[in-house]
């Protein structure tokens, strides 16, 4: 299929959808893996030339997040980096290849998962990503989840997981150590906080934390796989 015509599809999509009285895609796990592909291509291209934040200043591309859109595990970082922001790609410098790994030891491909950010925009030198810009990606991130409907989500170090929890007090308390490895839930969807692989590169003795994380995410997917064949 032609772009063109990809893109007459993600529009007739868009137009029978509004039609109905819907402001967006109606997503859910009842989506087909065609109707995911759609409609993560849809909600990219609602996303456009983002201006939502200051972020569009400086950033060279929007780093929307790739994988399958079967995808039954869905790894959610903080924000792109430098390779990140000049590829468009999630995950892709050494805290990605890092990533590759774990993602491979856990026998999948990155091509079989899915990979996000809480923003999809660089910040400046790599700061952390600020309440307001994190407000403005935060919807964008909730429909790839509810389109994606994935068996666990992965939440990559402690920003990432301060996000997704809802924590509301200051970041500089919340422990990344102290709340990795337990399952919370996040749009109904069993969620893993662990390290960071950037993190990991900085202190590899926690390696082997996060494959317990992993290890329990794997176990966590064969329970979800019995209770669906029962």
């Amino acid at each position: 299929m032609q772009k063109e015509d990809k893109r007459d599809d993600i529009r007739t999509a868009l137009e029978f959808y509004r039609e109905l009285g819907f402001e967006s895609l109606p997503l859910g796990p009842r989506l087909s893996s065609p109707e995911k592909d759609i409609a993560l291509k849809a909600l990219r291209q609602e996303m456009g030339d983002c201006r939502r934040c200051k972020l569009e200043k400086d950033r060279t591309h929007i780093v929307f997040g790739e994988g399958s859109p079967d995808a039954r595990i869905m790894f959610v970082g903080e924000a792109p980096g430098r390779e990140e922001d000049i590829q468009a790609r999630p995950f892709v410098g050494d805290a990605g290849q890092l990533l590759t790994k774990l993602i491979e030891r856990m026998n999948f491909k990155r091509e079989d998962v899915y990979i996000a950010n809480i923003i999809k925009c660089r910040p400046p030198s790599n700061r952390d990503p600020q309440e307001d810009e994190m407000t403005a990606c935060s919807p964008f991130l909730n429909r790839q989840i509810e389109i994606l409907s994935p068996k666990v989500i992965v939440s990559l170090g402690k920003i990432s997981a301060y996000t997704l929890l809802g924590i509301t007090g200051p970041l500089a308390k919340f422990s990344i150590t102290r709340t990795r490895g337990k399952f919370y839930e996040y749009l109904g969807i069993p969620l893993m906080p662990t390290f960071h692989p950037a993190y990991l590169l900085r202190n590899p003795r926690d390696k082997w934390l996060t494959w317990e994380d992993a290890q329990a995410v794997l176990k966590k997917l064969e329970m979800l796989d019995r209770m669906e064949e029962q």
